[in-house]
């Protein structure tokens, strides 16, 4: 589990607010940390920060869009006095799907902007004290998404195969100095924003996560870096890493519309 002393007293959990990011909020309030919480949505979000005071964890959040101008601003005047020994980066979530050569630019660059212009920030907003004090953790949070390529959400597969990528190069150069960096891969997972997107979790084969032990495997697994996956979807990433890419880019292909909600008339 955590240690207090080498990755507290504070965490930053961007994306904080329910789903899996409330699991790993609960779970650090108590191992004894403070939080920063960061999502758009004020409602959840205080609602996440009450149960974690609850537990006695000091909390602090913040209402901000991480694809802002001003975002990063904000988050470093809300924790300039803060010793922040853990960043949580479960932000990363596909805002947008369509066909690329057809879909709006725009919004693409909202996903881009998110996954990683968004964590790139942070991560050297709090990775670079971390560094000097040698001591601390930054849990990036992925997806299997990352391991294919796939249709209507080829932008939000590829930056996720960039955060896995940045996560190996940033471990490497972290251990140097005694920083923890580890990318936690999630597969199909039971949140509430897979439930607003009417994606169905009762396919045979598929394996489906729980937030909150995700959460506990992932915070157990913070000095195990670069790279690992959440237990049930090993067999996934393995079949997604093979060689044979147009046999298992279609395969996947249509075990996923066998998720994806009917189209409408």
């Amino acid at each position: 589990m955590i240690d207090v002393e080498r990755h507290g007293p504070w965490a930053v959990i961007a994306g904080g607010s329910e789903g899996v990011g409330a699991s790993f909020a609960t779970q650090l309030a108590e191992a004894g940390l403070n939080l920063v919480l960061l999502a758009r949505k004020p409602g959840p979000l205080e609602e996440t920060a009450a149960a974690a005071r609850a537990l006695g964890a000091e909390v602090r959040t913040l209402a901000v869009d991480l694809t802002a101008a001003d975002a990063v601003e904000q988050i470093a005047e809300v924790t300039a006095d803060l010793e922040v020994g853990l960043l949580v980066f479960n932000a990363g979530a596909n805002t947008y799907g369509h066909e690329f050569v057809t879909g709006d630019p725009d919004r693409f660059q909202q996903v881009i902007d998110l996954n990683i212009t968004a964590q790139l920030a942070l991560v050297r907003l709090f990775g670079e004290p971390m560094r000097q004090r040698r001591r601390g953790g930054l849990l990036l949070v992925g997806s299997l998404a990352g391991f294919m390529g796939q249709a209507q959400i080829s932008i939000y597969s590829a930056v996720k195969a960039f955060c896995r990528v940045f996560a190996e190069g940033l471990w490497l150069e972290m251990r140097e100095h005694d920083v923890d960096v580890l990318e936690f891969v999630l597969g199909v997972t039971r949140t509430p924003a897979m439930a607003r997107a009417g994606l169905s979790m009762d396919i045979p084969g598929v394996h489906v996560s729980e937030p909150d032990d995700v959460a506990r495997q992932a915070l157990a697994a913070l000095g195990d870096g670069p790279v690992q996956v959440a237990a049930g979807n090993e067999r996934a990433v393995e079949m997604r890493s093979g060689t044979d890419r147009s046999r298992l880019v279609l395969g996947a292909h249509e075990a996923m519309k066998k998720m994806l909600p009917p189209a409408s008339a």
